[in-house]
Formats: structure tokens, C-alpha cells, sequence
């Protein structure tokens, strides 16, 4: 019988590939994980500056009597088909993480490394899922909204993960540049997490709050965003850092072009971040600055990933003194 990976239309065999899956296609499913969750918490940042946080004001219905969108006499029709939209990627985003399994399973030779960062992925949308309940029913305040972000930033990381070592072995971490130089990417992902953190706090206490009935953390915004910028400059050093350690050791082309793909992002980032505040915090820019904060993130996640890789567990231990000094 001719099973859909046999279709001549490549369209096809990519969409059925995580039945007879490989390991490019196992890497394509688990980087289509990271756009579709990049893409949501985007979407979801674009719901609140729409005001449309309460735009289905039940959950799991939309409106107390229906699952699908109905006029609601105190709902606008724009906004709660805005956050009805949102809702309905959730299930795009499942659907890719449920590839991803499928794939980690029906690859023939099964890797339990594989198949265990897999099962993140629909575990975690599913959570992610019910927090966004517990998001409506606190009426958006900002500790939920802000770790709803949080929670689609781990997504991200383990989706990451799930990329990184599929095109690996599951032999030992094996460092490709020093052991310092490594420790520093480690330092650098902790910071930017630590700058996600702050900007959930600044994002929380500023405006856009996503409905008039929204709270509002209680905090001076000009502190917070002061905050906010100076962490942003000790990742930025962090970054510049790294770099120049990955240049001056000879570290391998693809971690340095990570580590300046990383700085060219942070850069820009910077500018959309400085741009927004002085124009008073216009939606447009805040949704931008989102997508740019996940960005940032996915590319710490890759310039970090970049810094160590793993053998084919039947491939002997390193010998010579060179090798062996680049092992963990």
C-alpha cells in the first residue's frame, strides 16, 4: 500500500513525514515547535495590546453559553474574535507537538533522549492551556499574564533542546571551546532570563494591560523600565564577551556566527526597546519588542547550544591531549 510519504508532491511528504520519519525531519518538526510557540506568545502579546484580553470572557467557552464566538452585549465582536483566534492556535501548536512525538517514537532507532523532550511539548501546551484559564478567570492579572509568557519561554528552550540534539548523538557532552568560555554562555543565558523576567514585570506595570478591568502591578514604571535597561546592558556585555572569547580562541564557525547572530539581535532590539519608550509605549512597537524579546531568547538558546555538542554513543573517547582537553 502507498503510504503518504511515498506522494510525489513534496508538500505532502513533509506534512506525513513524522511517520516515516529521519533525522532531518525529526530536526524540521522540532524547529517548526520553536516558530509555532515563537508565533503564539507573539499573538498572545498581540491580544493584549488589542485590549482584547477578555474578548472570550470564559474559559473554556468563549461566552458563558458557547464554545464558538456569539454576539456579547458587553464584548466587542473584533476583540473577542482576536482572542478567539489566539485560542484556536493553540491547537496548530499541539498538532506540531504531537508531529514531534509521533516522530521521536517512529524514528528506527528510537532515542529516549529524543522521545523524552518530545513529550514536552504537548504536556506543556496543554498546561500552558489551562493556565490561560486561570489568566481569564483571575480577570488578567498581571502575575498569570506574565507567566503565561514565562511558561511559552520554557516551551521554547525544551522545543530548542528537542532541535539541538536531534541533530546530535546521545554520547557525552563533548565541549567544542574552552571550559570558561562555555561557563560564560551559561552566565549569558541566566541573564537573559533574568531580562524576560524584568520586562514580564515592566510589561505588567505598564500600560496594555489587555482589558479596562485588567490590574496593574504596583510599582514606580520608571524604576522598573530603568531596571529593565541596565540589565539589558549587562547581557549586551555578556554577549560582546563572548564573542570576542569565541574570536580570539579560534572557537569553531558556527558558534561564533551564533554568538554575533545573538549581538545583532540584542542590538536591534535595543533600538525598537528605546524607540517604544520614548514614543509613550505605542502598541505596534510593544508587539514588535515581543517578538524581538522571544528572539533574543531562541538565539541565546542556539549561541549557548553551539558551545558543546554530543557523539554517537558507539563512537570511542577522545584520546590525543587535544581531544581530550575539549571533553567535559
Amino acid at each position: 500500500m502507498k503510504l503518504p510519504t511515498d506522494h510525489p508532491n513534496p508538500l505532502v511528504r513533509g506534512l506525513f513525514s513524522f511517520w516515516a520519519p529521519t533525522k532531518q525531519s525529526m530536526r524540521g518538526w522540532a524547529l517548526a515547535s520553536v516558530v509555532v510557540n515563537a508565533g503564539i506568545t507573539v499573538t498572545g502579546a498581540g491580544v493584549r495590546v488589542t485590549g482584547s484580553g477578555l474578548g472570550c470572557p470564559t474559559w473554556p467557552k468563549c461566552t458563558p453559553d458557547s464554545f464558538l464566538p456569539v454576539a456579547h452585549p458587553e464584548v466587542s465582536p473584533l476583540n473577542m474574535a482576536v482572542e478567539f483566534g489566539n485560542r484556536l492556535l493553540t491547537f496548530l501548536v499541539l498538532a506540531v507537538g504531537v508531529a514531534c512525538v509521533l516522530s521521536a517514537l517512529r524514528m528506527t532507532s528510537r532515542r529516549p533522549s529524543l522521545v523524552r523532550l518530545a513529550w514536552l511539548q504537548p504536556v506543556g501546551i496543554v498546561t500552558q492551556a489551562l493556565w490561560g484559564g486561570l489568566v481569564v478567570n483571575t480577570m488578567l492579572n498581571p502575575f498569570t499574564v506574565g507567566m503565561h509568557f514565562l511558561i511559552s519561554s520554557g516551551l521554547i528552550a525544551a522545543c530548542w533542546m528537542l532541535y539541538a540534539r536531534a541533530g546530535e548523538g546521545d554520547g557525552p557532552v563533548r565541549r567544542v571551546v574552552h571550559r570558561d568560555i562555555r561557563r560564560l554562555g551559561h552566565v549569558l543565558l541566566a541573564a537573559v532570563f533574568v531580562l524576560l523576567v524584568v520586562g514580564v514585570v515592566v510589561s505588567g506595570t505598564g500600560p496594555h494591560s489587555g482589558d479596562v478591568m485588567a490590574s496593574r502591578f504596583d510599582l514606580d514604571i520608571e524604576a522598573v523600565a530603568r531596571l529593565h535597561a541596565d540589565i539589558a546592558y549587562v547581557v549586551v556585555g555578556l554577549s560582546f564577551a563572548l564573542l570576542f572569547a569565541l574570536h580570539v580562541s579560534d572557537a569553531p564557525r558556527p558558534a561564533r556566527r551564533a554568538a554575533l547572530a545573538l549581538v545583532v539581535v540584542e542590538l536591534s532590539q535595543g533600538v525598537i526597546g528605546y524607540t517604544q519608550y520614548f514614543l509613550a509605549v505605542p502598541a505596534a512597537l510593544v508587539l514588535l519588542h515581543v517578538l524581538g524579546s522571544t528572539v533574543v531568547w531562541i538565539f541565546a538558546l542556539r549561541a549557548v547550544t553551539s558551545l558543546r555538542t554530543r557523539t554517537p554513543e558507539n563512537v570511542p573517547a577522545p584520546h590525543s591531549p587535544a581531544e581530550a582537553a575539549a571533553a567535559v
